[in-house]
């Protein structure tokens, strides 16, 4: 797993208690930055998703050569 990925699930659910606290308390800014984090996370997780499919593919092709 892709350090990315790692990074963006956390960042997923930073903002998913920012943006329920700002639900709570009332605090629009809080619920708005909540809900920007979580994209962020979901952007930065899919980033880590399509390195992973590279490197494997990558790594695939590297072992079907024959020297």
């Amino acid at each position: 797993m892709n350090k990315d990925r790692v990074a963006g699930a956390a960042k997923q659910a930073k903002g998913a208690v920012k943006e329920a606290a700002g639900k709570v308390t009332g605090d629009a800014k809080w619920r708005i930055e909540g809900q920007a984090e979580k994209t962020e996370g979901k952007i930065q997780n899919a980033v880590g998703g399509l390195k992973d499919k590279a490197k494997e593919k990558v790594e695939k092709g590297q072992k079907d050569v024959t020297p």
